[in-house]
């Protein structure tokens, strides 16, 4: 059994997602507010045929009863929930939101970009035992 590929979960995908996101940073540039970059993704998932989901409904269940609505930015290869930002950095309490949108979204991996500085910061989590949680700065 290989390690490493069980360690990063749909490694080539958020790669692919990644490269999506450093494109839109060097092109719209850093600091504007969150919808443009979730749209401008959108475009750039398009134009490089990665199948994905704008703001799709989920229902929050609470012992079998819907008591809300999770509406997250976009879920990408139809598994990787996708979270756009805009802060001074990635913190505990954004990858600790994440955990829970995998939860309701009963996905695997998730990927949080924050396009707040001239470089790409990328948290990404996930929920299994054998992948670590990352956030690292990605130079654009």
């Amino acid at each position: 059994m290989d390690t490493n590929e069980e360690k990063l979960l749909l490694k080539d995908e958020v790669f692919q997602i990644v490269g999506c996101a450093i494109e839109v940073l060097n092109t719209l540039g850093h600091g504007l507010v969150e919808k443009p970059y979730e749209n401008a993704l959108v475009v750039e998932f398009g134009l490089r045929k990665i199948p994905f989901r704008q703001q799709p409904s989920f229902d929050v269940l609470y012992k079998g009863r819907q008591v809300g609505l999770f509406v997250p930015d976009l879920i990408a290869f139809d598994t990787i929930v996708v979270d756009t930002k805009v802060l001074d950095r990635i913190t505990d309490h954004e990858k600790g939101l994440m955990l829970n949108y995998l939860r309701i979204t009963n996905s695997r991996v998730g990927v949080i970009l924050n396009f707040k500085r001239p470089k790409l910061e990328l948290g990404a989590n996930c929920l299994v035992n054998s992948c670590p949680l990352l956030s690292q700065r990605i130079g654009a």
